[in-house]
């Protein structure tokens, strides 16, 4: 079943994408579960199909094929000429690949060997994972932890859609499991029109505060949409960055103009690239905005402070369909004894705290507690605590 939208933004292609299997479609699924060739996905793929699933990656219906793979790589275009930024794709190893019968079933396993979802497959292709880790994530360099996954991954990619099996809930976030369907049902209740959606995989500060609450400013509700899929092994995990968003809704937002929800989608480390995919996701999921700061999805030193928010702008207006909320670097700004960016502040360099992410942790491991100037002093003693846990 797919839905088509009467919210204020319509998903991405107009009509919000539904694969999960009806009680009769699962009842027929596992009746021929013995029987189907079998794929296990890793837990990227995993993460993949449940976004596919619940409409996330509208107008994506399974894992692509090679007349969309091609033009995305290189043009960020679908076959139909929709953007879209980053390659969705299944990779397998060739022995895996080969009795694998194009105009078949295949059985998806999770990774523990549970039977989770099916692919209809329609094609086996092969790819050039240099010219995807140019065109994608502007190198070939393996540190990057996005080239390093597509160097590791198979050469064979199997396109067709896929159904997953049922909708489980997320052990760790039931109450945070909000699909699309699910958001703009809310929204509508609330009679938001203008949704502001933000991202990240870090847990949150100062300066994520300061813009979301300048965002807030201009539009009727913010979607918090942290990322709990697949993130790097030395990103703060997701229970961490959760606990910090829920101190955060106590003490520090409105909570009648914000919805918190966990986005099960995995983290590439794309960079410009990935603010694309990040804004199109936040419009399946009902947002007519989205904010995009410095170095939004990147990773160590490849890709320019503002390189993401220059990618929105070689799109034509409203080509995309939701609009992005360019911010600079925010600082706290020892003249003003507050949250700025170099727009709003009067102070000289000196005059201004930067803490990155990198240095947080750096911090953390040392068993220094953030200074308040980079966290709400609750926070800090969260993320405190569980890095003294975790050592």
């Amino acid at each position: 079943m797919n839905l088509t939208s009467t919210d204020a933004i319509a998903p991405h292609g107009g009509v919000l994408i539904n694969r999960i299997a009806s009680p009769d479609q699962k009842a027929d699924f596992l009746a021929q579960a013995e029987s189907l060739p079998r794929v296990t996905l890793d837990d990227r793929a995993l993460c993949d199909l449940i976004t596919i699933a619940i409409g996330a990656l509208s107008p994506l219906e399974g894992f692509m094929g090679k007349a969309d793979y091609d033009p995305v790589v290189t043009n960020m275009r679908l076959a139909n000429g929709l953007p879209w930024s980053i390659p969705v794709t299944l990779s397998v190893t060739e022995a895996v690949a080969e009795p694998l019968k194009e105009g078949g079933l295949v059985r998806l396993d999770d990774p523990d060997g549970k039977f989770v979802g099916v692919l209809e497959l329609q094609e086996k292709y092969t790819y050039d994972k240099a010219h995807e880790a140019i065109n994608v994530y502007r190198t070939n360099e393996e540190a990057h932890p996005g080239v390093k996954a597509v160097y590791d991954q198979g050469n064979v990619n199997l396109g067709g859609p896929v159904w997953l099996l049922e909708r489980g809930t997320d052990p760790r976030f039931p109450t945070y499991q909000i699909d699309p369907a699910d958001s703009r049902h809310a929204f509508r209740d609330k009679g938001w029109k203008t949704i502001v959606a933000f991202q990240t995989r870090n847990p949150i500060h100062r300066a994520h505060e300061y813009i979301i609450k300048c965002a807030l400013e201009i539009t009727e509700g913010l979607f918090l949409h942290p990322l709990v899929g697949v993130t790097k092994s030395d990103d703060i995990p997701a229970e961490v960055r959760m606990n910090c968003y829920e101190i955060m809704m106590e003490h520090y937002f409105p909570r009648d103009r914000v919805i918190l929800a966990i986005n099960p989608c995995a983290m590439r480390y794309a960079g410009p690239r990935e603010a694309i995919f990040h804004a199109l996701i936040r419009k399946n999921y009902g947002c007519t905005h989205f904010i995009v700061g410095r170095d939004h999805a990147g990773v160590g030193d490849y890709y320019g402070t503002y390189d993401a928010q220059k990618l929105f702008d070689e799109f034509e207006s409203g080509e995309l369909g939701i609009t992005p909320l360019k911010f600079e670097h925010a600082f706290y700004c020892t003249r003003t004894s507050g949250m700025a960016t170099s727009k709003t502040s009067p102070s000289t360099p000196e005059e201004r705290i930067h803490l990155s992410g990198t240095k947080v942790r750096a911090l953390l491991r040392k068993g220094e507690t953030p200074p308040p100037e980079f966290s709400r002093p609750e926070v800090a003693a969260e993320l405190a605590r569980a890095m003294k846990v975790s050592s």
